[in-house]
């Protein structure tokens, strides 16, 4: 990376507040495919990193992606950042989806505050395991529907279908769109408060870039 020839931050990249002295880790997990690092992407004030590899014929058989024209693939995990407010941070990691790399996500959960689960009505067995991790370590967690066109379901069809309580928070989304994205965090950020008992929600500020 060049320099700027300063103490500044390299062109390009958001400097992390000197007022900020809370991070919070958030896993964004779910099914292969359903848009886990284009949500990470959308938000991030940061470019995300991401580890995605282009799939290759080894893969066949292996990763669903033929029939949803996917033709890259997270391998370790996405991570973004963005500011919540002056003194707090949210940290976010995106899970690999893909079976393989399942083993991956035990560690990913550590240290996380709570999480969201991307899901596609297309395909909502594949979130099944993602859920049934987070319940088994603990986890805090929301789900949101990545919309791929029209929803063919209600929220409540979708919310019977995963089998999940009512004080699980369930909402839609669009994970290419940076205000959708940043609703899916507001909705999951309050949700941690309101089970912390926490006196005042927390919010993303107004300046938020």
């Amino acid at each position: 990376m060049a320099s700027n020839g300063s103490d500044d931050p390299p062109v390009g990249r958001t400097p992390l507040r000197a007022t900020a002295d809370n991070a919070l880790k958030i896993v964004v997990v779910g099914g292969f495919g359903v848009g886990k690092t284009t949500l990470v992407g959308s938000v991030s004030e940061i470019r995300p990193l991401n580890t995605e590899e282009v799939m290759t014929r080894a893969g066949e058989g292996i990763d669903p992606a033929g029939s949803w024209g996917k033709r890259s693939t997270t391998v370790a995990f996405d991570f973004g950042r963005i500011t919540l407010s002056e003194r707090q941070v949210l940290y976010l990691f995106g899970a690999p989806g893909q079976e393989r790399f399942w083993f991956l996500w035990d560690r990913l959960f550590s240290g996380a505050l709570g999480a969201v689960v991307l899901v596609d009505t297309r395909r909502l067995e594949d979130s099944w395991y993602a859920i049934d991790r987070l319940e088994h370590h603990g986890t805090p967690f929301i789900v949101a529907r990545n919309n791929f066109g029209e929803p063919g379901h209600t929220l409540e069809q979708v919310r019977e279908a995963l089998d999940l309580p009512p004080e699980v928070p369930l909402v839609d989304c669009d994970a290419r769109d940076r205000e959708s994205g940043k609703r899916v965090l507001i909705e999951l950020v309050q949700h941690l408060a309101a089970l912390a008992g926490a006196e005042t929600p927390l919010t993303y500020e107004e300046s938020t870039p």
